[in-house]
């Protein structure tokens, strides 16, 4: 290896300025990371499901496809009024799903008739479909598997039973 006698030239000296360019790039990769940090998913207020058995209407006709919205707090006193719900208090998430279903295949308008017209297992998904988006504010599980342990999510909006 050779070294560098006394006239050679060698790196420039620690006083000199960095490249003109040094800085601003320095600059944009900071305020990158920075505005990448902030940036926040847009809320979702709606949110896709799709029925384990379907809601069977007048005609023979079956509806899986549906959304649900976000419950606000009216949602949940308004029903607290119905004489149904102070007759018998589990007719509550009857008439709070039939507030918030948006949309249930082709029907019209979804109301707490049709809920009380629906399968109890579809019933049962729709209440924990329920607590899962207005509780956690989100449709994903952390899960592990029972096998190896790696933690990851699921996605349970709109999947069907067996389906992960």
């Amino acid at each position: 290896m050779r070294r560098a006698g006394p006239g050679a030239r060698t790196a420039a000296p620690a006083n000199t300025a960095p490249p003109a360019d040094a800085a601003p790039a320095a600059e944009t990769a900071g305020a990158a990371a920075a505005s990448r940090a902030v940036v926040r998913e847009p809320l979702r207020t709606e949110f896709e499901f799709e029925l384990p058995r379907g809601f069977v209407d007048e005609s023979g006709t079956v509806h899986r496809n549906g959304a649900m919205r976000l419950a606000t707090a009216r949602d949940e006193l308004i029903p607290l009024r119905d004489v149904r719900v102070r007759e018998n208090p589990a007719y509550l998430s009857v008439v709070l799903l039939g507030r918030v279903i948006t949309r249930l295949g082709t029907l019209g308008a979804v109301h707490d008739g049709t809920v009380e017209n629906m399968f109890a297992s579809d019933l049962a998904f729709l209440q924990d479909f329920y607590r899962q988006i207005n509780a956690e504010g989100h449709t994903r599980a952390a899960v592990a598997c029972p096998h190896c342990e790696e933690s990851f999510e699921v996605e349970l909006a709109g999947s069907r039973l067996g389906e992960s």
